[in-house]
């Protein structure tokens, strides 16, 4: 029965997807965006600050809780399942009060913290257990807080069809709160692994003046940034562009299978190149192609074709990050140092939506915001390239 249970699935795998299928249901959070206005009597932009502040602190707590998980994996899970099932309490209390200020502190702050944690917990795990195919172990991980909110739509739409919204949050902390709390019991690193000891906060902030981390942090930023300002718009974009209103809603669904796909596909493909930069290579050339001839062409299929695969490059910049982290910088720090890598994220998450906003409020256009993404794309393609030719420059110097 021991050995049963002390392999790379019951350890590493089954652990990584029940925490990242529960924390990644907060990418169904536009579900909860109108109920939560009518409720408190607030602007949509009122209560869309819970969710960048959660994306926020995501970044922020992964970022500083990164040597707290390398020691201590299990109790890493715990604290993140605690604070994210008390965050969808204190959501619930704050529903129940009409305090915007609870809404902010329990979906923003304790919810966030809880993904942070909880979103680099089984990374390294799964990355010991796939020790020779870690592109894949990173995308099973971050796979499953892709296609999360796939999982829990049905999920919050019958809770919100058959309670009230209060108790369709209590009941979503119960049944997220018991998954989770399975996997603070399961996840394991291999025997075989010794932890070692490493630097304080202050030299793993070192890192930005390393300048491949510096190129990878922009990268990750202009990535996400740019994701998110398309993801946000992809319906009224869909739309301006000719399609139907029923059209741009199946859009947005399909949009979901690229992303979850993409960060399998992409991450998995990675582990059979020879410097994994390249597959980042490929998603920042994908991503300037596709966004330029839907800007050239403006039509409602080349629209959904490049939201589509901006879905997928969205995904796989994800997936492929911790991957790409330990190639650069070793295993032994990957959580601090791929903590510190999200802070992107958390920057990004206050960027993207309102870089969107933005352009449309002042163009009055939605198509506009493309010819703005396609400088952002060919700014990440140029720290891909800033990141190839040092690789190269190392190892000249190794071979002399």
């Amino acid at each position: 029965m021991e050995n049963t249970l002390n392999n790379k699935w019951a350890r590493g795998v089954i652990p990584a997807l029940l925490v990242s299928c529960s924390i990644g249901s907060v990418y169904a959070w536009s579900l909860f965006v109108q109920p939560l206005a009518d409720k408190f009597e607030s602007s949509n932009a009122e209560i869309q600050f819970a969710f960048s502040l959660a994306i926020f602190f995501l970044g922020m707590s992964a970022a500083f809780a990164g040597k707290f998980v390398e020691h201590h994996i299990r109790l890493a899970t715990i604290v993140s399942t605690i604070c994210f099932a008390f965050g969808l309490l204190t959501t619930a209390l704050a529903i129940r009060q009409e305090s915007l200020i609870l809404l902010y502190l329990g979906y923003g702050v304790l919810m966030g913290i809880g993904l942070g944690i909880g979103y680099i917990s089984p990374v390294k795990t799964l990355m010991l257990w796939f020790i020779h195919h870690k592109g894949l172990a990173t995308g099973i991980a971050i796979t499953g807080f892709g296609i999360a909110s796939t999982i829990a739509s049905p999920i919050i739409t019958y809770l919100q069809n058959k309670v009230s919204l209060e108790e369709t949050f209590i009941w979503l902390s119960v049944i997220y709160f018991i998954p989770m709390a399975l996997a603070s019991i399961l996840i394991k690193k291999p025997e075989w692994y010794e932890e070692k000891e490493h630097g304080s906060h202050r030299q793993i902030l070192r890192m930005f003046l390393d300048k491949r981390f510096l190129a990878i942090w922009i990268m990750i930023y202009i990535n996400i940034t740019s994701g998110l300002a398309l993801i946000s718009i992809a319906s009224p974009l869909a739309i301006e562009n000719g399609a139907t209103t029923i059209f741009a809603a199946t859009v947005v669904g399909i949009m979901g299978i690229f992303n979850g796909a993409g960060r399998l596909v992409y991450s998995s493909a990675s582990d059979y190149l020879k410097n994994r930069n390249q597959i980042y290579l490929l998603i920042f050339i994908l991503s300037i192609f596709s966004v330029s001839i839907a800007a050239v062409l403006q039509s409602s299929v080349m629209v959904t074709i490049m939201l589509c695969i901006i879905s997928s490059t969205y995904g796989a910049g994800f997936s492929c990050l911790p991957s790409l982290l330990a190639d650069k910088f070793g295993m032994d720090k990957i959580s601090s140092i791929h903590g510190l890598a999200l802070t992107a994220w958390a920057f990004a998450g206050l960027s993207g939506n309102q870089l969107s906003t933005w352009i449309h409020d002042k163009t009055g256009s939605y198509t506009n915001v493309l010819y703005v993404l396609i400088i952002l794309y060919a700014i990440g393609l140029l720290m891909t390239y800033v990141l190839i030719q040092s690789d190269r420059k190392q190892e000249g110097t190794k071979a002399a």
